[in-house]
C-alpha cells in the first residue's frame, strides 16, 4: 500500500495549491488529483449538496486505490466534517492544520478568516482556532468572488478590478487591525500577492494548501505509508467538465504544464 497515491480532491482548481506544496515535502510520492469542475463552485451550494459532493470525489479517488485522501477544499472541510469516519484510509481536510498554523503566528491575538460563504457560516475556523485559545479574537468574512476571479485568470496585484474586490471584502478586516489572515480557501493563495498588496506586509498570510500538504505528511510518514520508490514521483489529474481549461489555468497553480495528464471522467457514476 505504500506505493499507491495520494489522493487530493477540490470543487476546481484551488487545491492545486496543496498538490504544488505536497510535491516539494513528499516529492517521490505520486498524487491523483480530482477537479469538480463542471460542479464549481461549492461554497454556495448546501450543506446537504456539498456532503454528496464530497462523497462522489472521495469515492472515485478510491476508485484509484489511493492510499490517503486529502479535502483541498476549504468548503468541505467545514461543512462534511464527517467524511473522516466514513472513508477507509486517512483523511485530512484543510481547517485543522491551517487553524493551528495561524493560533502560532498571531502576535496581537487578532485573526481573520476569509473564505466562501459555506466556510464561513460555518464557524469551522473560529470553533477550531478558539479551541486551541480561546482567548484569541476571531473575525470572518466571506469572498464569494475570489473564486470565480481565480478559475478564470484574474490574480494580479495590478488589475483594478482584483484590487477592487478585495478593498471590498477585506476593509472589515483591516479595520479590526488583524495580523494574521487565514486564507480559508486552498484558491485564494494565488491572489495572495494582490491581498498583501492591499492589507500590507506586516499582516501574515496563512496559505491553506502549505499547511495542509505539511500536516499531510506528518501522517503519511507517522504511519509508516510513505513509498518506498527513489524516483520523483507523478501527478494525475481528472476533471468532471473539459480538460482543456483546466489544463491552461493549472498552469497559473503549477507553474508547469500538465495538459498530457488530464483526463475527464462522469462523477456522478460514483
Amino acid at each position: 500500500m505504500s506505493d499507491n497515491p495520494i489522493g487530493v480532491f477540490d470543487s476546481g482548481l484551488g487545491g492545486l495549491t496543496a498538490v504544488k506544496e505536497l510535491t516539494k515535502v513528499l516529492p517521490n510520492e505520486d498524487i491523483i488529483y480530482f477537479g469538480d469542475t463542471s460542479r464549481v463552485p461549492y461554497g454556495n451550494r448546501s450543506k446537504e449538496t456539498i456532503k454528496r459532493y464530497a462523497m462522489q470525489d472521495a469515492y472515485f479517488l478510491l476508485s484509484k486505490n489511493v492510499k490517503m485522501i486529502i479535502a483541498a477544499c476549504g468548503t468541505v472541510s467545514s461543512v462534511a466534517v464527517e467524511l473522516d469516519e466514513e472513508l477507509p484510509v486517512p483523511f485530512t481536510g484543510v481547517v485543522k492544520p491551517t487553524a493551528l498554523a495561524a493560533v502560532k503566528a498571531t502576535k496581537n491575538g487578532r485573526i481573520g478568516v476569509i473564505g466562501t460563504t459555506a466556510t464561513i457560516n460555518s464557524n469551522s475556523y473560529q470553533k477550531e482556532i478558539q479551541k486551541q485559545n480561546k482567548d484569541l479574537y476571531v473575525i470572518s468574512q466571506d469572498c464569494p468572488l475570489f473564486v470565480p476571479l481565480v478559475e478564470n485568470g484574474f490574480i494580479s496585484k495590478d488589475d483594478e478590478i482584483v484590487r477592487l474586490i478585495i478593498e471590498r471584502y477585506l476593509k472589515k478586516l483591516k479595520d479590526e487591525k488583524v495580523d494574521t489572515i487565514i486564507l480559508g480557501c486552498t484558491h485564494y493563495p494565488i491572489i495572495k500577492n494582490a491581498i498583501s498588496y492591499v492589507m500590507g506586509d506586516n499582516i501574515t498570510l496563512i496559505d491553506s494548501g502549505k499547511e495542509t500538504a505539511c500536516f499531510s505528511a506528518e501522517i503519511i510518514k507517522g504511519l509508516g505509508l510513505q513509498t518506498e520508490k527513489s524516483t520523483k514521483g507523478n501527478c494525475h489529474f481528472y476533471v468532471s467538465d473539459t480538460t482543456e481549461g483546466f489544463s491552461k489555468n493549472a498552469e497559473l497553480f503549477l507553474g508547469t504544464n500538465v495538459s498530457h495528464n488530464v483526463d475527464r471522467i462522469d462523477i456522478e457514476k460514483y
